[in-house]
């Protein structure tokens, strides 16, 4: 079975070597963590080492992991929005509330399922648990997303995404007034010490990097349009609420509001060079109904200023 290998510069001083990958390694819980070292896939300085290691500045941590297993994914028709499609890729709109790929609490229903069911050919493409997958949208964030069609595109296209030549852009509206009207957060990003199902912005973290511009003040709420330049888990949703201003309708990281059943966060672009063609594409999404509703509804409060 080919494996995936992760290798990490230390730049800590005695973190726990299960520690130090959870801060480094969005998808794999702590518990996976703690079992792929006691079954020998990670090694401080090449030796195997346990959980509890203490992990140096100028040690070097190597993760092996397997690929995914193969996994019995059903074809499900469900309706798919599709912006784009050729040979090599397709560009789907997602509507919130859809998973982009089965997992706990998500069996089936998710983007995979839909995606299979157009293009059967997927199977297998950039592991099974996620075929033609080449990056992510939250459940309840809406928007733009490029499914490959075949191994040469989803290695291209994930290999243009690490190196951050992707272009996205999202919006999104916040509780409270952002300031300044445009900046750049550069605050990294990990697993939560209170609460390992949530990130939290956190000095051992992984670099994230966000930038926004204030598109609209109103009484109450602040319209952003944000341009991540990293894609860490819950990125956007975790930056804005790091600064007192959580997006609307997020119950993880803010507050709920009754008249919104998601948060209000929608990628309204995405551009990348084409994996065979070379040829710079972009495509644009406008923020669906209850998004422009919701919108719509805090006009009525009142609007303070717009921002250029």
């Amino acid at each position: 079975m080919s494996r995936t290998i992760l290798t990490f510069n230390a730049d800590t001083d005695g973190e726990r070597l299960d520690r130090f990958l959870d801060n480094r390694c969005d998808d794999l819980s702590r518990s996976r963590i703690q079992a792929l070292i006691s079954d020998g896939s990670v090694t401080l300085d090449g030796e195997a080492a346990k959980p509890s290691a203490r992990v140096r500045a100028g040690r070097l941590v190597v993760l092996r992991l397997p690929e995914p297993q193969a996994s019995h994914l059903e074809p499900q028709r469900i309706p798919l929005s599709i912006v784009y499609e050729d040979g090599d890729l397709l560009v789907v709109d997602k509507p919130a509330g859809m998973t982009v790929h089965p997992a706990p609490g998500n069996p089936d229903g998710t983007l995979v399922n839909a995606v299979l069911a157009h293009c059967p050919d997927l199977q297998g493409i950039g592991g099974t648990v996620r075929p033609g997958i080449v990056h992510r949208l939250d459940k309840h964030t809406s928007g733009l997303i490029v499914v490959a069609k075949n191994d040469r595109a989803h290695r291209t296209l994930s290999d243009r995404l690490k190196a951050r030549a992707f272009t996205k852009e999202y919006v999104a509206l916040t509780q409270g007034h952002v300031t300044p009207h445009e900046a750049i957060i550069d605050a990294p990003i990990g697993r939560s010490s209170s609460n390992r199902q949530q990130m939290a912005v956190t000095e051992r973290g992984r670099e994230a990097i966000t930038r926004y511009r204030v598109m609209r003040y109103y009484a109450t709420h602040t319209l952003v349009e944000v341009r991540p330049t990293t894609g860490r888990t819950h990125q956007i949703r975790v930056h804005f609420a790091s600064l007192g201003n959580p997006l609307v309708g997020d119950t993880t990281y803010g507050k709920s509001d009754s008249s919104l059943n998601r948060h209000f966060l929608h990628a309204t672009k995405l551009g990348f060079a084409h994996p065979s063609k070379d040829e710079y594409m972009e495509f644009t999404s406008s923020p669906p109904s209850e998004l422009t509703t919701f919108l719509n509804s805090v006009c009525l409060d009142g609007t303070d200023s717009s921002a250029s």
